[in-house]
């Protein structure tokens, strides 16, 4: 399985090899260096040696005191012990080579040799302790030369790897560079010449993705939101399209919503607005045929207030409709705007929409202050389908023809309050016209048979011309009472309002 090298471990990894480096090259460096701290502590404790040695000589030569000569001779041997051990803490180390080992024990030989031949009592002349203390000279100059030797190799050791770590550091940053390029600026310089080209339009740009690493990934988003901005730009136009005529159907439906507004504003009867409102519902929908009815307060039956569309027989069959006897005309309880596809062999009791024609009734309640006050249909000789957007203006056509008509009826009554006040007004005024002259009538009736038991002819045709001014002033005021009288009409049934016109009749 192929492994997934991120970015990050990409750099890490770099950087973790180039600081292991760094540190072996610095670890050898000092190693080197404490090598030869050590080696040259054990050229200088070698010319102390040889040092030591010319005292020495010079004290047996002397015949110094034997304890000063045994104490020379015992920091010899210390010297010895130290070169052969060696001592870390100064540091102090001996390069021991074959050569130098072969010296240093040639050396400790003569040194024992030598040793025997000075002790205190041993007796010797000066010339043959020179000539001892030359020749053991001699083999601390070689021992030494060979340490001297071998710090020269470490020397050149050390010099070599200086320069390799000069190239390790010129080789490191260089590495680093081309790495940095390779991971991180090489993927960044594509991915801005692809941004520059989107830019420029040219949305068919895509990346290389390269590495599976986070430049990766991010090549592959930005891969996905071109491609994405393609197909967007692609359809861009048809989108712009379908937009247009969205806003343009909504334009149309809020002029219809104004102009049918407009219309219930300025009619002035109700059959000029149901009639108009009936054109306004079949022209807005698209129906074949428009019908709006009309139910009372017990919503026991429908009235056919206009017909738009509809064939003859129907609207004479259909003028007036028990609730709930066709599709047509729904009960309060369940009014709402409903699709009603038309279907001849469902059972019910009327077939007219079926046999017109009509494969589908729309019906809309007329509704105020949660009321049923009628209904609009909508008869189409299609199957049809309602979106929300065209179940809200029909609810809306239909509230606002529920106002007008409730406007209509609140004209209606103020103008028949209107009336009432006017003929109660006139009622008052004729009934004091008429009560005078009924007053005025009866004296001169008590003056006529004043005047007719007197037996005075001339008296008498006076007071009757004057009762015939009377009653013609009578007759005129009952005259104008009629004139002037307006008959109730009820607020619920005309037959309630044609039954009690008939009863004022009749008892008048």
């Amino acid at each position: 399985m192929q492994v997934r090298w991120s970015l990050t471990a990409k750099l890490v990894t770099t950087g973790l090899t180039f600081l292991l480096l760094a540190l072996a090259s610095i670890g050898l460096t000092l190693w080197v260096t404490w090598n030869l701290q050590g080696s040259a502590a054990a050229v200088n404790e070698a010319g102390r040696l040889r040092m030591q040695t010319y005292r020495l000589a010079l004290a047996v030569a002397g015949a110094a005191d034997p304890v000063e000569i045994a104490d020379l001779s015992r920091r010899f041997d210390q010297g010895i012990e130290l070169l052969q051990t060696g001592d870390p803490s100064r540091p102090l180390v001996v390069p021991w080579t074959n050569g130098s080992r072969r010296q240093f024990e040639l050396l400790r030989d003569s040194w024992a040799q030598l040793r025997s031949g000075w002790e205190p009592g041993a007796g010797g002349n000066a010339q043959a302790t020179a000539r001892q203390t030359d020749e053991f000279a001699t083999l601390i100059d070689g021992f030494v030369s060979g340490i001297e030797a071998e710090i020269a190799r470490w020397t050149a050791i050390l010099n070599m790897f200086q320069l390799a770590m000069m190239a390790l550091a010129i080789a490191s940053g260089v590495t680093l560079m081309y790495t940095s390029y390779l991971l991180v600026l090489s993927p960044v310089a594509r991915l801005k010449r692809a941004l520059a080209a989107i830019q420029q339009g040219d949305l068919a740009t895509r990346v290389e993705a390269g590495a599976q690493d986070e430049f990766g990934e991010l090549a592959a988003g930005f891969n996905e939101m071109a491609l994405t901005l393609q197909a967007l730009y692609a359809s861009l136009e048809e989108k712009v399209r379908d937009k247009t005529a969205s806003l343009e159907v909504e334009r149309q439906r809020l002029a219809d919503l104004y102009q049918v507004s407009e219309f219930l504003s300025k009619a002035k009867s109700l059959d000029a607005l149901a009639t108009g409102f009936a054109a306004h519902a079949r022209r807005i929908s698209g129906a074949d045929a428009a019908a709006v009815r009309w139910s009372g307060q017990a919503n026991e039956r429908y009235l056919l207030l206009a017909a738009e569309g509809l064939p003859e027989h129907m609207v004479r069959d259909e003028a007036c409709l028990e609730t709930g006897a066709c599709h047509c005309g729904q009960p309060q309880a369940r009014a709402a705007t409903r699709v009603i596809p038309i279907d001849c062999r469902t059972p019910a009791p009327l077939h007219h929409c079926s046999n017109a024609g009509y494969d589908t009734l729309v019906s809309v309640p007329v509704m105020l202050h949660g009321n049923a006050l009628g209904e609009v249909d909508l008869f189409f000789r299609r199957a049809v389908t309602l979106s929300q957007e065209e179940r809200s203006l029909l609810d809306s056509l239909a509230g606002h023809l529920a106002g007008a008509m409730e406007s209509l009826r609140a004209e209606a009554l103020g103008r028949e309050a209107a009336v009432a006040q006017e003929r109660g007004m006139l009622a008052r005024e004729l009934h004091d016209s008429i009560a005078q002259s009924l007053a005025f009538m009866k004296i001169q009736v008590q003056l006529l048979r004043e005047a007719v038991r007197r037996g005075a002819p001339g008296a008498v045709g006076n007071i009757i011309g004057e009762l015939d001014a009377g009653v013609r002033e009578s007759y005129s005021d009952v005259r104008e009472l009629l004139v002037h009288f307006r008959t109730r009409t009820s607020e619920e049934d005309i037959a309630l309002a044609l039954r009690s016109t008939l009863s004022k009749f009749e008892h008048q």
